[in-house]
């Protein structure tokens, strides 16, 4: 019956990849009813991890309508312009940066209009910078503090006595590392091909003909005066729920019997910061309902709790089978757990689906907490399925032509920088594990 479980596991995900969207949480409802059809007991519920998404959600919602990712997009415009040679690493260090601070790649949205002008006064094609910056923005939620992945898988680790300071000193450091290597690598290979002016590209100057490509310059922006502090606000509050976390560590251990636990801390901090900038900006509660980062953030949930709960239904019912299959060989070879979270992410859709329904299957296979951590930067493989809303916003944005999709599923600019991302990530990963875990 396993084989039968995975074969509706599989086609779930696949019709949910070809539909995109909500819908990808919608077909995994879908998947559970079937399953449970088939004498199946559903899984456990994500909704530690939703909960937390929708509660940082809601804090970046009330950011945007306060004008404070208006204000970060604005310094962000400012740093590409004034150093538009270095725009292939500058790209992806923005599009981390802020990932890293607000838990959800959606950000991303905002600074990808910015990136592809610039590119394109700098004769540099766009598909470059914006790839990159995409992979980094997917990688960069395997190291923010609030993110869902990182709060729940670093729940897990604490059991296995791996702190939460300690799986951000390995996540950040190899995570940014392995964007930077990649953005290196992928200008050595952009300065030995001497087609990749944006200039010589062919669909770029038949556009150009037709008139379809548009130089806007510079954006003026008009910045809310509360966007600075709405800013201030959500950065005290980031930093204190690291503070938090950090103290109730068992590792720190500066409050022994904390009156929260380190998720319900978390969504206490968000919403509060979220009624903070509401008060302090004015902000229309209403207005965060129709907020880009709302309706992306949101749907994000209904895509976790479908897919996710379809994740953990199946290896929930089939749990003792594959340690029989997979626990000696991820033993032997831990490498081999980032190979298998790569695949199921470009699945899933999501770092905290595929968090959710492996890690602790994994941990229980008994793979080492430090290889598990090594091995973290593989959930963000969701470019390989060019059905992800940053990609396709990436291919949107530019009207050169040079950021597109090709006829064959995988023909795209982000396949190459995202696996060299997540190749260098885990393996540097490993490194920092056996210095820090």
């Amino acid at each position: 019956m396993i084989w039968l479980h995975l074969l509706v596991v599989l086609a779930a995900i696949f019709l949910g990849a070809r539909l995109g969207g909500i819908a990808i949480g919608f077909v995994g409802g879908l998947g559970v009813l079937v399953l449970a059809l088939l004498g199946v007991s559903p899984g456990d519920m994500p909704l530690d991890v939703i909960s937390i998404i929708m509660a940082v959600i809601c804090a970046i919602a009330a950011m945007q309508v306060a004008g404070g990712m208006d204000y970060l997009v604005d310094l962000a415009e400012k740093v590409l312009r004034r150093n538009p040679k270095h725009l292939v690493f500058l790209a992806p260090i923005i599009t981390y940066l802020m990932t890293l601070m607000a838990g959800t790649g959606h950000t991303a949205f905002s600074t990808m209009p910015v990136i592809t002008e610039v590119a394109k006064e700098n004769d540099i094609r766009p598909s470059r910078p914006l790839s990159i910056a995409v992979v980094a923005s997917q990688i960069a939620i395997t190291a923010s503090p609030i993110s869902a992945a990182v709060v729940y898988f670093s729940s897990l680790l604490e059991e296995k006595g791996v702190g939460y300071l300690q799986v951000l000193g390995v996540a950040i450091p190899s995570t940014f590392i392995g964007c930077m290597l990649t953005a290196f690598v992928m200008t050595l290979l952009d300065k030995a091909n001497p087609n990749s002016p944006l200039s010589k590209c062919p669909v770029y100057q038949d556009r150009l003909a037709r008139g379809v490509v548009e130089v806007r310059g510079p954006e003026r922006r008009e910045v809310s005066p509360h966007a600075r502090s709405s800013v201030l606000v959500f950065l005290v509050g980031l930093v204190a729920v690291m503070a938090y976390a950090t103290a109730i560590s068992d590792k720190v251990g500066l409050i022994e019997n904390p009156p929260m636990a380190r998720d319900q801390a978390i969504i206490a901090f968000m919403l509060t910061i979220a009624a903070v900038i509401v008060l302090l900006a004015r902000v229309a509660p209403a207005d965060i309902l129709s907020a880009s980062t709302f309706k992306s953030g949101m749907s994000a949930s209904i895509c976790v709790l479908g897919v996710a709960w379809l994740g953990t239904t199946f290896v929930a019912a089939h749990e003792k089978a594959i340690q029989e299959a997979a626990g000696g060989l991820l033993q032997q070879y831990p490498w081999m757990l980032a190979v298998v979270l790569f695949f199921a992410a470009s699945l899933l859709y999501s770092q905290a689906a595929t968090t959710k329904a492996l890690m602790p299957s994994a941990l229980a296979l008994g793979v080492a907490p430090a290889a598990a951590l090594a091995a973290f930067p593989a959930v963000s493989a969701l470019f390989v399925l060019p059905t992800y809303p940053t990609l396709l916003a990436a291919v949107e944005m530019d009207d050169t032509g040079s950021t597109r999709i090709g006829k064959a599923v995988f023909d795209h600019p982000f396949i190459l920088p995202g696996v060299l991302a997540i190749s260098f990530s885990v393996a540097l990963g490993f490194l920092f594990a056996k210095l820090l875990v």
